[in-house]
């Protein structure tokens, strides 16, 4: 890894992985019309945590724009470490939009594939793929960037957690009970 990060645009760069991810969020209220209707979870963040809150929408910014220009280092024992971390983060990051897309969520708490072992799995996921792609660049900066990314991620989990808690009731302080917070293996449902 460099100390000065290489900019430089061009097809083989990071922002592959960074826009696919970005993509497939963008494109979930599209295809799932319960994710326009979910409500606005940004309601119950107090303060400090709408500012947690922006902070990771800047991360977010600062990782796209920056990953434009940072070049994947091929060929490199950078690259095939991260590759892999990048993809498996990626794959998950897919499965878990496939869920949230089949959910309606306006009835159920998302309790399929990922969610049973995690209740913040894209969060997660996106956070692997981030990082993966950080080592597969050789950069630094987009790592700060992605633990950045992490960080802020799982600290805006909480109030969002209270937001599904007000939605949905009991349904999903039975799966706060059940199912880790970030990963985990869950535990047996109480009959």
């Amino acid at each position: 890894m460099s100390l000065v990060p290489t900019f430089q645009i061009g097809l083989w760069n990071a922002w592959i992985f960074v826009v696919y991810s970005l993509v497939l969020v963008f494109l979930l209220p599209a295809i799932n019309k319960s994710v326009r209707e979910t409500g606005d979870s940004a309601s119950v963040y107090n303060k400090r945590e709408r500012i947690i809150l922006y902070s990771y929408h800047i991360i977010v910014f600062l990782l796209l724009i920056y990953s434009i220009f940072l070049p994947l280092r091929l060929g490199t024992v950078w690259f095939y470490t991260g590759l892999p971390i990048a993809l498996l983060g990626l794959a998950i990051y897919t499965m878990v939009i496939v869920v949230v897309a089949t959910t309606s969520l306006d009835r159920e708490v998302m309790t399929k594939g990922a969610y049973r072992y995690s209740r913040h799995p894209m969060y997660l996921s996106s956070s692997l793929a981030f990082i993966g792609v950080g080592i597969a660049c050789a950069s630094w900066f987009f790592l700060l960037l992605s633990v950045a990314y992490t960080v802020l991620s799982l600290i805006s989990a909480i109030p969002e957690e209270r937001f599904l808690l007000e939605k949905y009731g009991d349904a999903y302080r039975e799966y706060m009970n059940r199912t880790p917070r970030y990963v985990g293996v869950p535990r047996p449902r109480e009959r």
